[in-house]
């Protein structure tokens, strides 16, 4: 007859198994399990980072449209203003 306790002995300690890790196929079921729920939406409108990007870019444009001529003068002007050895 078996005891449905666990008994602790001298030699060995009863311990339970840590819990198994999904494995690659177990997590791509889920996902794509969550995607055929949600009919396949993205998770979200665009990442803040992606608009941040595109707004400096467009900012550097506008200014380097406007100031390019000014900052090519100024930077010649300093260039000619340096005395060599």
């Amino acid at each position: 007859m078996t005891d449905a306790n666990p008994v602790q002995t001298e030699r060995h300690e009863t311990t339970t198994a840590p819990p198994a890790r999904p494995g690659r196929a177990s997590r791509l079921v889920g996902r794509l399990h969550s995607r055929l729920l949600t009919g396949g939406a993205e998770r979200g409108d665009v990442p803040g980072w992606v608009l941040v990007t595109l707004m400096t870019a467009g900012l550097v444009i506008a200014l380097w449209a406007v100031a390019g001529p000014l900052l090519t003068s100024a930077f010649q002007d300093a260039i000619e203003g340096v005395n060599g050895p």
